[in-house]
């Protein structure tokens, strides 16, 4: 079965697993057929399989579903540096500023995983505007640590000052 066949198929399993018919649901696990949705989707966002990911979203499968470690497949395509992946799921809705268990956005995955481009997409999407935090500022919970904290803490610093002056000089430019 080729790839665009395995999607079809996966994608159509989405649409009958999240909104079952009464008539067609005679399997007796469907938890587990959603949960095996959930592994196609959650591996297409890591493995940058657009076609797979697409079917799954235009079928109407929730883009800020989350796995069991509580990663959303931006945070997952992020992470592996699906640059195409996660424009995909940013054009599709996805919110870059849900945090995982740990208080992580996809930014944050980016940036420790050194995928600058992606990391530079994701900044422009500003999580951090409600929070006033500095980068040295002491981290006392992680589910409010701003990008520049976490750029600190995980010794991303000098690059993450890069990016931003980058980003600032970019704006400066425009305005002229």
């Amino acid at each position: 079965m080729g790839s665009a066949d395995w999607a079809v198929q996966a994608a159509e399993g989405a649409r009958t697993a999240t909104n079952p018919e009464p008539e067609s649901r005679t399997a007796t696990h469907p938890e587990q057929e959603i949960q095996q949705l959930q592994r196609y989707f959650f591996a297409a966002a890591r493995t940058g399989e657009l076609v797979v990911l697409t079917e799954f979203l235009t079928a109407g499968y929730p883009v800020n579903e989350r796995n069991e470690q509580s990663y959303t497949a931006l945070m997952i395509a992020a992470y592996a540096g699906q640059a195409t992946a996660v424009d995909v799921l940013l054009h599709a809705g996805a919110d870059a500023c849900l945090r995982d268990k740990r208080g992580h956005t996809a930014l944050m995955g980016a940036m420790i995983k050194a995928e600058w481009d992606i990391a530079r997409t994701l900044y422009d999407i500003d999580c951090d505007q409600e929070n006033s935090a500095k980068a040295t500022d002491e981290v006392t919970d992680k589910a409010q640590m701003t990008a520049a904290q976490f750029a600190q803490v995980f010794g991303q610093s000098e690059k993450f000052k890069a990016m931003v002056e980058a980003k600032n000089l970019k704006t400066l430019q425009a305005g002229f």
